[in-house]
């Protein structure tokens, strides 16, 4: 299974951070290999946002959908992703956020299997690329929405 962890340290607030990382029809705006994103339903409480979407990612001729369980405990600062439905056999995606004055450290941890074992096989051997890639847009994104607030 391809795994992945990611740090960045972006002069962004935390809260700004957290709402571009919740904000997800806006991905395919920014997010290379994201297609479409729709979300389906979103339940907001005292403590949990709950958020039930699809993304459609891929490259070339290669583009599923997939649809993921967000949860993003307020109190913790922290969002995990599951996998419900869609070519993945498993999907772990958490993100968490430590704010130091105007910095906001960014972790990105993902662990995924595709079920296709050839599919599978192809996006490990460049997985790490592609993450960095993703990274890279959300820092890019951040700092243009939000850099300095």
């Amino acid at each position: 299974m391809p795994k992945a962890s990611i740090k960045r340290l972006i002069e962004c607030k935390k809260k700004d951070l957290i709402e571009l990382v919740l904000d997800i029809e806006k991905y395919p705006d920014f997010i290379p290999f994201c297609h479409a994103a729709k979300i389906h339903e979103k339940k907001d409480d005292n403590d949990f946002i709950n958020i039930i979407a699809d993304l459609t990612i891929g490259k070339g001729p290669f583009k599923d959908t997939y649809k993921s369980d967000v949860l993003f405990n307020k109190n913790e600062g922290s969002i995990i992703v599951k996998n419900i439905e869609g070519p993945l056999n498993h999907l772990s995606n958490n993100w968490s956020f430590k704010e130091n004055k105007s910095i906001t450290e960014v972790t990105f941890d993902i662990d995924f299997e595709i079920k296709n074992k050839f599919l599978n096989t192809m996006m490990t051997a460049s997985f790490q690329f592609g993450m960095e890639k993703i990274a890279d847009a959300f820092q890019r994104r951040a700092e243009e929405l939000f850099g300095n607030s």
